[in-house]
């Protein structure tokens, strides 16, 4: 399992990720939340969609 690290922001008040960095050279990467597991994908036109 791979963990996130955050970056700064410039008002340092929220969580900062880079999509790239869980997805990597692919185009898509599973996440779960609650026990529950969905799938973050980026277009060819850059945009991201999140499904269950």
């Amino acid at each position: 399992m791979m963990t996130l690290r955050q970056t700064p922001t410039e008002n340092g008040t929220q969580p900062h990720y880079d999509v790239r960095t869980p997805i990597g050279e692919g185009a898509s990467a599973a996440i779960t939340l609650d026990r529950q597991t969905y799938t973050l994908r980026i277009t060819r036109a850059g945009k991201l969609i999140l499904a269950k």
